[in-house]
């Protein structure tokens, strides 16, 4: 399953669907055993040459998608789902990740409804302003990514300032935390490419 598609950068953070390029051969589908597909999780998963690089190692792949879905799609208290995907693609515009920014600002601007401010975050970078909630979510998200991490007490209290209780606090940090951690992996694995229809 290596992948020969050319290589066509995105020159801007997008919306659209984006492919991704994996610089080293990701596992061949036809390779898969079932520990494979236990670490794949969704059996989708195939398809995507990111996630059948990373089933080369099926358990941690494994323990990476368990930690992701948990994280995101958690419906237990805590943040909505769309400001669990503002969180990563505020991180993700500032870790220079457009694949990333791409998949999490899609979820954002659907589940918020707010798709203009999501462009805006990708068009103008992080330091826009949304509004008060919004923008205590993404200046939390970027000091946590920040080398070294930049986030203490103030992003806390700005945070509940803005409404938000513990477990949406927590769902910050976790949703930051995380993509912060995911988009230096795929940073250093591949790049993102337009689709050769475009």
């Amino acid at each position: 399953m290596t992948d020969t598609s050319p290589i066509n950068p995105p020159v801007r953070f997008t919306t659209e669907q984006l492919d991704w390029i994996a610089w080293l051969p990701p596992l061949p589908e036809d390779q898969l055993t079932e520990r494979h597909h236990k670490g794949l999780v969704d059996p989708a998963r195939a398809k995507s040459s990111y996630f059948m690089l990373l089933a080369r190692d099926p358990d941690i792949l494994g323990a990476r998608t368990r930690t992701d879905k948990d994280i995101f799609y958690n419906p237990e208290g805590g943040l909505p789902r769309a400001e669990r995907e503002l969180a990563a693609t505020a991180t993700s515009r500032y870790n220079g990740c457009i694949y990333c920014a791409s998949v999490h600002s899609r979820f954002a601007g659907h589940f918020s409804k707010r798709e203009q401010d999501v462009q805006k975050l990708l068009d103008d970078g992080v330091k826009t302003e949304l509004d008060p909630r919004w923008d205590a979510i993404v200046d939390a998200s970027v000091a946590l990514t920040a080398t070294p991490p930049e986030f203490d007490e103030s992003h806390i209290l700005k945070l509940r300032d803005a409404g938000l209780d513990e477990a949406a606090i927590v769902d910050v940090i976790q949703s930051a935390s995380f993509f912060n951690w995911a988009n230096r992996l795929m940073l250093s694995l591949g790049e993102p490419s337009l689709p050769e229809s475009r």
